[in-house]
């Protein structure tokens, strides 16, 4: 499993100087019984032959699901590998960088650990999610004459699919964008030196629910199916002719929709228009072209392959962001170079990686262009 995992990584096949992965649901849904799994994991996964050339590590690992308060369920990994020989991480207490040397890590009580910013979203901003785990932690480093920040992020999911039918854009994108900027502000704010970020992780952004079904079903008719409270428990919508065949039903944690090559077919690029949620922050952000399916939500069930379930419309969720001075920080990225990794290690989520290089001394006249640098 760990040969997997490093090949999975890119490892084998980039060979990066510097690889960042950002994950969240550390310790899955039953985080209780699991967080000794993967305190396991991230041992064998240090000491794997895939990551032999890597002597120097940084694991953050938000473990500690006793504090309510503080809670993400984050985690932040870190390699860099020998032939790098000068790499610098920034220390928020006493904000100077200091020199990475050997492997640490860390997992119980990362809101004291100088060298990264972590925050939860404040309940507010999801009242009905009353123990949200969703928030991001923020580190920074320097090499090759340029630095600049790395930042993990979990936004909040769409609760209920009836609710994100119910108007364009849905609710659920609002509290998105709202904790976004919550982020955004945070780091850029006059507290340290502006420098160039990427922020990537689960985002969680969908599809406009009202737009895509539209487009879906057309041709269709709805039925509409409630409760004894008189509240919407299921839409049905039926070809007009065709035996009324059923299309497309929608409950709560339901959508079943009868054709999946649709989110498939070159990529989903049809439906790319529906993903709008990035739109707003256009000043704030870049994002290379997407050019993978729908990252979420894959069945669970490794038989299924590559099968969507029919629990959510299909949606990008998992991104790589950067502000416009990490943009231009990058040489070219091919098409290539930024798509999911099609592999069923963690579904319902599939990983999505960027391979890019950087430019030394990014920003100085006649730089050297020849580091490397992953973000995964």
């Amino acid at each position: 499993a760990m040969l997997r995992w490093g090949r999975e990584l890119t490892v084998q096949s980039h060979k990066p100087h510097f690889l960042a992965l950002h994950c969240q649901e550390v310790g899955g849904k039953n985080f209780e019984e699991s967080m000794s799994h993967v305190d396991n994991f991230v041992k064998e996964l240090l000491s794997s032959d895939a990551l032999k050339e890597y002597s120097r590590a940084r694991v953050y690992l938000d473990e500690n699901y006793r504090s309510q308060e503080h809670f993400t369920a984050l985690g932040s990994l870190y390699f860099i590998h020998d032939s790098l020989k000068n790499i610098q991480q920034f220390d928020f207490k006493a904000k100077k960088f200091r020199k990475v040397v050997g492997k640490e890590t860390c997992s119980e009580t990362l809101e004291s650990t100088p060298t990264l910013e972590k925050a939860k979203f404040p309940q507010d901003y999801f009242p009905e999610c009353k123990w949200s785990r969703k928030g991001f932690i923020r580190t920074r480093w320097a090499m090759a004459d340029c630095a600049f920040d790395l930042v993990n992020i979990h936004l909040f999911h769409d609760a209920s699919n009836l609710v994100a039918w119910e108007k364009s854009p849905s609710e659920y994108s609002g509290t998105r964008q709202k904790a976004l900027a919550y982020v955004l502000d945070r780091i850029t704010d006059q507290r340290y030196e502006k420098l160039p970020f990427f922020v990537f992780g689960d985002f969680n952004f969908r599809l406009d629910s009202k737009k895509v079904i539209e487009k879906l079903c057309s041709d269709a008719t709805m039925q509409t199916i409630r409760t004894d409270n008189n509240e919407i428990h299921k839409l049905v919508f039926q070809e007009t002719d065709n035996d009324r065949k059923v299309i497309l039903q929608i409950e709560k944690k339901l959508f079943n929709y009868v054709n999946q090559e649709v989110f498939r077919e070159d990529n989903g690029t049809s439906l790319l228009e529906f993903d709008k949620e990035l739109s707003v922050f256009k000043e704030r952000l870049h994002e290379q072209e997407i050019g993978f399916p729908p990252s979420y939500p894959y069945s669970e069930d490794s038989s299924q392959g590559k099968q969507y379930m029919n629990t959510r419309c299909p949606a990008w969720c998992d991104r790589i962001l950067m502000s416009p001075s990490a943009r231009d920080m990058l040489l070219k990225v091919t098409k290539e170079q930024f798509s999911y990794r099609g592999f069923s290690l963690s579904p319902p989520h599939q990983p999505v990686f960027l391979s890019f290089r950087i430019t030394a001394g990014a920003g100085k006249p006649n730089a050297n262009k020849h580091k490397c640098c992953v973000v995964q």
